[in-house]
């Protein structure tokens, strides 16, 4: 297949095959002409999906347009932008390590208390507390896919007790549905949220989840900021802790009270877009383009063009 292919990197545009034709569009001030014929397009990434910016303004002004590729793996926001007959990929995979390693970052410096540690650093003031530990901790991942699967790999040598939630139950692979989160939150001592946002995954982890939580227990938020009721976490006031990548409302306004709630970890987003993340994407680019070259089946298809 030949055609016209608008990429983020100079790598991608470097490695195309030659039956394409590929230019270099990394975000910002959107190209004004010479859209006409562009039938591939990837979308650039920046690490919030929030809101939409001229990236997806773009979609609309693209005639031609018969792929629409994400490097993230979250894509529901872009969906009411992509024409039915335009097919939709995702970047599934490519950021599994990225927010595995930061997921088990915050839980570290929750358990172990580095934040406290690190401003006490800065006033120059020593003094020991007894501190918390992950080893024999039981750990509830609500949104077992490659991420969550990714997480679970590096808690295990930290000798912990993985229990895996997804949208529905795999017995087989020792999963359970989501159904039976409210039976297995009372003996959690930390939840990782990792679910992509949906309609049914919105507001998923609210007051309710929240009481039936031991107190001290801890909320990881890696997914969507939406999933975690922002309200219910408030009221809490210490009794349950968090950290949390994304939040609702995103970004966090300067007044929010969530800056200043006890207990509660923050982070701007950042957990997906570390260094692992950008060499594994442009492969990944220069691989899907290759297959559209090629006509072959695409990679990470999350909505097919009908």
């Amino acid at each position: 297949m030949g055609g016209r292919a608008l990429v983020q990197w100079e790598q991608n545009r470097n490695n195309a095959p030659s039956s394409l034709h590929v230019d270099v569009y990394a975000g910002g001030s959107a190209p004004a002409t010479g859209l006409e014929d562009v039938a591939f397009y990837q979308v650039p990434y920046a690490p919030s999906t929030q809101g939409v910016d001229e990236r997806y303004d773009l979609l609309s002004r693209l005639p031609s347009l018969e792929v629409v590729q994400l490097v993230s793996a979250g894509y529901e926001h872009v969906l009411p932008l992509v024409p039915d007959h335009v097919t939709l990929c995702n970047g599934r995979g490519l950021h599994d390590a990225s927010t595995a390693e930061h997921a088990l970052g915050l839980i570290l410096a929750a358990q172990r208390d580095l934040p406290r540690w690190a401003l006490d650093q800065k006033e120059h003031r020593w003094g020991s507390v007894p501190l918390r530990s992950l080893a024999d901790s039981r750990v509830v991942i609500v949104g077992y896919g490659s991420i969550g699967q990714a997480i679970e790999r590096r808690l295990v040598p930290f000798e912990t007790d993985v229990v895996r939630v997804a949208g529905r139950a795999r017995p087989d692979e020792g999963v359970h549905g989501i159904g039976e989160l409210h039976g297995l939150l009372p003996d959690a001592d930390i939840v990782v949220l990792v679910t992509p946002l949906t309609e049914q995954t919105r507001g998923l982890f609210g007051a309710a989840e929240f009481a039936l939580l031991s107190d001290d227990a801890l909320v990881v938020n890696v997914g969507r900021g939406p999933v975690l009721d922002t309200d219910a976490l408030l009221a809490q006031n210490g009794r349950v802790r968090a950290a949390l990548d994304v939040t609702d409302p995103e970004p966090l306004p300067v007044e929010h009270p969530l800056w200043d709630q006890p207990g509660v970890y923050l982070t701007p987003h950042v957990a997906g877009g570390s260094a692992a993340f950008y060499p594994r994407a442009r492969a990944f680019i220069d691989d899907q383009l290759a297959r559209w070259a090629a006509g072959a089946p695409l990679a990470n298809v999350v909505r097919p063009g009908r």
